[in-house]
């Protein structure tokens, strides 16, 4: 605030103070009408730039002039009927900001003394609810006889959630209207026009005339941002808090002075926050007017959920005929719940609809439910195939719910169930990720906890294949587990605890049962049939041993049972030269306890390079592992020897669960393994004094077998090898094999001689290998955020939807490109094989490869392309191919998807605005070609 607003501003507090004991001189008289005081107005509460000018409004520690006392002393004693007045101190503090002037004694010249409560003090009914702040660059002026107020340069006010900035800001007390006008340049261009902002509301004008008592205002070519809407007219009256009216008014969603697209309209009205409704109304685009008129428009501006229409997308196929898809109604029904519907129709016949309601109560529980129904009637264009068209009836159900720990400590419960027709995925239209998704899982969670001593979880779970058709469902599975107790343990611990208050004692039970059947057989007999169940006890005991030196010693002694309501045993069909399996009904058992003594340590190593200024080294960590373990075989008659082939060969297979026993049941011997970390350490070049930087070269690399004592045969187990490693922070490798020791014969069957002992020295043969290669590259983006960053957070989002919404994204890439991040690469590369047993067949390689790629780059600034493909190595043809274009047009964005190679090829072409509210106003053109 400038030196003349200031010493101005101390001249005026002098005289106001005078007015406040003339005024409060007459109130206690009672004898004089009470003056309208421009004091007793709340409005004159305005914050100066500097505050302590203003104080000065209210500061009685001033004294009052001698010439001052006297005026009062006259003036109370023309009048004889009431004895004069007199203020005994003036110069007394107040504390209280209500409190004007200290008059709690006033004496009369009879010596009375009356007590007068200044709270009484009435204040104009022209009075505002709130201070009103202001702050000006140049000065600020301010009119007692007109009570006007006006501010000067840069000026600001604020009143309550309304704030203004002009060049000239005028506040007019008496009519509660403040006036704000613009300034130009010395060139005459126009200089800090007026703007005004009221909640979320931001608009800029030439001129602007506002009423602070009634909310009331009229501005004069003006710019109004509404959300993401920009309006501009001649004219906005604004007769409520909510509500405006524009006069010859233009809104568009690109926030540019000449926007690249609008909407001109005569009239337009505005609910803040709900709606805008305009009249008769035509686009234009750069300034050109289209000559198509639309009778009124309607603008949703909805903060939050809202029902409403969701409107459709126009597609054509060949196979399917033309159809409007997406087209359904979103459904707010209250605070909790919502419901989404949406329908794809088709001219040859086919449908499909999808029910989508979801639920929230928070700090409770959140889930939703997705339910699609498809009738799919497409046209065959294969000579051999006689019907014209081929139908399709399959259905979807998926229920996610998930409860907050919080709700019920102890408890939890949560949902996870996908169902649906085996051939569902394969018809869905324009998602080649789904159509090549042949697994579905589903799990539904409970489980119970008692203070940490015990704990109880039931499941059912469902696995689908929509390869072979087969459905597998385990329903229920019980559990129930005590947790580790220490029966030699002391209530109250003193000292050393001794070797044998160690001891743990446990106990785990489940239930298992089981249903597995074809989807195209199904019926509730066969069902019945399949059922399996079996209950398994397990008891361990566990003892901790104080560590011996470098070797940690443990302890241990297991017992398990299991029960069982069936039996499955493998014999040889000699007509058909195969093995089966059949199943009888009963009550079986089988037990099993080991006994385990395991030792493990850690050993380092270091390597210092000669000469290294850098003070590099290796660090390699060797961490071995040694268990000695007894387990007896205490089911010998459960096991029996199956023929496998013709040539007579044999295996083992056991007569409860049918599967094939590798080995000796006994075992009496030496578990062993090692595993291996190798880091090197760097020190900075620039610093010297830096600690040094560990690199992990192999984040693990090692092995583990067994070797029998008891066994008759085969005493050496095969040889389990992984390795792991993340080169240059970049590049993730992970590798496995199982080495078998043994030499094979013709059929493919282990021999009871090591491989190293015949003529041709070998280790041993590979039935097990797989490796696994991924990287990804990307440029450094533009406005310097991460990928962590860019994701939206939503504490309230399931997994389930997470992975929808991705699911959408990586079929729609061009929807969603990231014009900030110039390129990006995902490479990945994946290798396996394994011999396996197959039933009527004998031994056989399965080897399976794969290549994905995905990436995007910019052409230009605005300009985008990229693509993905799966690659089948084996069969050396590409499974599914995408590509897609993208052109960023500021408040317009084009995306080309193409997919010419998959189960459905495909092409869509949209063109859209960017805003959230005209989403759904968009040029779509998509075809899509079924690959029968």
């Amino acid at each position: 605030m400038s030196k003349r607003c200031k010493v101005r501003s101390k001249k005026i507090s002098a005289y106001f103070i005078i007015a406040i004991v003339f005024i409060i001189t007459i109130n206690v008289n009672g004898e004089f009408l009470q003056p309208n005081s421009l004091l007793n107005d709340q409005s004159t509460s305005i914050n100066c730039a500097d505050s302590n000018d203003f104080k000065n409004y209210y500061d009685t520690t001033k004294k009052v002039t001698n010439k001052t006392t006297r005026t009062i002393q006259d003036t109370t004693t023309r009048k004889k009927t009431t004895p004069p007045i007199v203020v005994n101190d003036t110069t007394r503090r107040t504390t209280d900001t209500t409190t004007l002037l200290d008059t709690s004694l006033l004496k009369d010249t009879s010596g009375r003394t009356t007590v007068i409560d200044t709270f009484n003090v009435k204040l104009s009914k022209d009075s505002l609810d709130a201070p009103i702040t202001y702050a000006a660059e140049d000065s600020a002026v301010l009119l007692i006889p007109t009570r006007l107020f006006i501010l000067y340069g840069k000026a600001n006010t604020k009143y309550t959630d309304v704030e203004m900035e002009a060049a000239v800001i005028r506040v007019d007390q008496g009519k509660n209207v403040v006036t704000a006008y613009g300034s130009t340049d010395t060139l005459g261009s126009p200089l800090q026009k007026p703007k005004l902002v009221q909640g979320e509301t931001v608009s800029n004008s030439d001129s602007i005339f506002y009423n602070l008592k009634s909310q009331k205002g009229l501005t004069k070519s003006t710019f109004l941002q509404e959300g993401e809407m920009f309006v501009y007219a001649n004219t906005i009256k604004k007769v409520s808090e909510g509500t405006l009216f524009a006069w010859r008014g233009r809104f568009t969603t690109c926030n540019l002075d000449t926007p690249h697209f609008a909407f001109q309209t005569n009239k337009m009205k505005i609910i803040n926050k709900k709606i805008a409704i305009s009249g008769p109304t035509h686009p234009e685009i750069e300034g050109v007017p289209i000559p198509i008129y639309i009778p009124f428009g309607m603008y949703p501006l909805n903060r939050g959920r809202h029902s409403g229409l969701l409107p459709p997308q126009f597609a054509a196929s060949e196979d399917f005929g033309l159809g409007l898809e997406g087209l359904g109604y979103y459904k707010v029904i209250n605070e909790y719940v919502d419901l989404t519907l949406r329908s794809n129709i088709y001219s040859y016949g086919g449908w499909s609809i999808n029910a989508s309601p979801r639920y929230l109560r928070r700090y409770r529980y959140n889930g939703g439910l997705n339910l699609s129904v498809q009738n799919t009637k497409f046209l065959n264009r294969r000579t051999d195939i006689k019907e014209e068209f081929t139908k399709n009836k399959t259905f979807s159900l998926s229920w996610n719910h998930s409860r907050d720990s919080k709700a019920r400590p102890g408890t939890t419960f949560g949902a996870n169930v996908n169902v649906a027709s085996t051939r569902y995925n394969r018809l869905v239209t324009n998602n080649a990720l789904q159509n090549f998704q042949n697994q579905l899982t589903s799990s539904v969670n409970y489980s119970k906890d008692w203070r940490g001593k015990y704990n109880l979880s039931a499941s059912a779970n469902h696995s689908q294949n929509n390869s072979t058709r087969v459905i597998d469902l385990t329903l229920p599975n019980v559990s129930f587990n005590v947790v580790t107790l220490y029966p030699f343990q002391k209530a109250e611990q003193v000292g050393t605890p001794k070797w044998y208050e160690k001891l743990g004692l446990g106990y785990s039970g489940s239930l298992q049962n089981r249903l597995s059947f074809y989807d195209s057989a199904f019926n509730l007999r066969r069902l019945l049939d399949t059922a399996q169940w079996a209950v398994t006890h397990n008891i361990p005991i566990t003892l901790s041993l104080p560590q011996l030196g470098p070797l940690q010693i443990s302890p241990g002694v297991s017992y398990s049972e299991r029960w069982a309501g069936q039996a499955i045993a493998a014999d040889w069909d000699p007509v058909n030269k195969m093995v089966y399996q059949k199943v009888t009904r009963g009550f079986y058992t089988e037990r099993q306890t080991n006994f385990s003594l395991s030792a493990s340590t850690r050993l380092f190593g270091m390597y210092q390079f000669k000469r290294s200024k850098t003070g590099r080294a290796i660090r390699h960590e060797v961490r071995p592992t040694f268990s000695f373990n007894y387990t007896p075989d205490l089911n010998k008659g459960n096991y029996s020897k199956v023929q496998i082939d013709t040539f007579g060969n044999t295996l083992n297979f056991s007569t409860i669960t049918g599967s094939q026993l590798i080995g000796d049941k006994r075992f009496g011997g030496i578990s062993f393994g090692v595993d291996n970390t190798l880091e090197m350490k760097n020190r900075s070049k620039k610093d010297t004094g830096s600690e040094k930087k560990l690199t992990r070269l192999i984040d693990g690399f090692g092995f583990q077998s067994a070797y029998n004592l008891l066994a008759d045969s085969f005493k050496l187990s095969p040889f389990t090898f992984s390795f792991r490693s993340t080169l240059f922070e970049k590049i993730n490798i992970t590798a496995g094999a199982t080495l078998n020791p043994y030499e094979v014969n013709e059929q493919g069957l282990s021999v009871n001689r090591y491989a190293w002992e015949g003529d041709n020295f070998s280790l041993g043969q590979i039935s097990y290998g797989s490796v696994a290669i991924s990287t990804s590259f990307q440029s450094k983006s533009k406005d310097g955020r991460t990928d962590q960053e860019r994701l939206p957070s939503d504490e309230f989002m399931t997994i389930e939807e997470q992975q929808r919404q991705l699911d959408y994204v990586r079929s729609n890439p061009a929807e969603y490109t990231d014009f900030n991040i110039p390129w990006n690469v995902q490479l990945s590369y994946s290798l396996s094989f394994s011999r396996q047993f197959a039933m009527g067949t004998g031994f056989k390689t399965i080897s399976n490869s794969n290549l994905s790629v995905n990436g995007d780059f910019s052409l230009t600034d605005r300009w985008k392309m990229g693509g993905s493909t799966y690659l089948d190595v084996n069969t050396r043809t590409i499974q599914t191919l995408t590509m897609f274009v993208s052109r960023e047009m500021h408040c317009w964005q084009l995306s080309i998807n193409i997919t010419p190679v998959g189960l459905y090829r495909s092409f869509n072409i949209s063109l859209y605005p960017k805003s959230g509210i005209l989403r759904d106003l968009k040029v779509n053109r998509s075809r899509f070609f079924y690959n029968q």
